[in-house]
């Protein structure tokens, strides 16, 4: 498998989805809901869904896919998964605010080889390749910076769907956040955020019960970048297919993680 070819590829779908977004994004955007948690779909995560299914399953023809609106497709039982994001932040661009992104993963054995996080309205893209560290648009590597937080951290928070406003966990998880951070940013745009802590814009990241299909691609890029990853127990965490079921972690330069690590417990 040659994952050069294959980020090659995914950077190139996801910049043409993007095109289709930015472009859909302008006008009128068919809403509609989707399941009971308040989420909703757009026409526009269809048709990005759409193109990227076709590029990808042309060139891969014998991988499975997990799309976010289609579900499973492709072989399935192969050994190569990719992870399809076509519209990470629908919520913003149903009300109009100009924050989403792209996402595309690819698998090996569950274990995530390859990310691509593409934002359409600054047309700049990240990726990374396991092994290889991560890249900006113009090719120049990405990496965590560790600095003075004398008023607190810089967080961003991301949460599954299913998580509820009666999840007792979760309120006192943020209200502790709150209390010790300079701010708490809520995107509604996981892979923005991921691709935001490789930047260095954010200091780290807190995700509790997050979603898996946008998981595998922003943290790639992260860790690629040189930010370490972990259960917020401290434990191990891995962002692969099988890997743990509640999806919970804090990712941050590694220096950070201490301190960030005894907030949390």
């Amino acid at each position: 498998m040659d994952l050069d070819r294959a980020r090659t590829l995914a950077v190139e779908a996801a910049e043409a989805a993007g095109r289709l977004l930015l472009d859909g994004a302008g006008g009128a955007v068919g809403v509609r809901a989707k399941g009971g948690s308040g989420d909703v779909v757009t026409d526009l995560d269809l048709a990005s869904e759409k193109l990227l299914l076709e590029r990808i399953l042309t060139a891969y023809p014998s991988h499975a896919v997990i799309a976010e609106e289609s579900g499973l497709l492709g072989v399935t039982g192969s050994e190569w998964t990719w992870l399809i994001d076509p519209l990470d932040g629908t919520n913003n661009v149903a009300i109009g605010l100009p924050a989403y992104v792209v996402g595309v993963a690819l698998c090996h054995g569950g274990q995530p080889a390859l990310g691509v996080v593409h934002d359409p309205v600054t047309a700049r893209t990240w990726s990374a390749v396991r092994g290889g560290g991560a890249l900006d648009s113009s090719g120049a590597p990405l990496r965590v910076p560790h600095r003075p937080a004398p008023h607190g951290p810089l967080l961003a928070w991301t949460q599954g769907y299913a998580v509820t406003r009666q999840d007792a966990s979760a309120r006192a998880l943020r209200t502790r956040l709150e209390l010790a951070s300079r701010r708490v940013l809520q995107l509604w745009a996981p892979l923005l955020t991921w691709a935001m802590l490789a930047r260095g814009d954010i200091d780290a990241i807190v995700g509790y019960r997050a979603e898996l299909i946008d998981l595998p691609a922003g943290a790639l890029i992260a860790r690629e970048a040189g930010a370490e990853i972990r259960a917020l127990d401290g434990g191990p965490f891995e962002e692969s297919l099988d890997g743990a079921a509640d999806r919970s972690f804090v990712a941050a330069h590694p220096k950070a993680m201490p301190g960030l690590l005894s907030l949390l417990a």
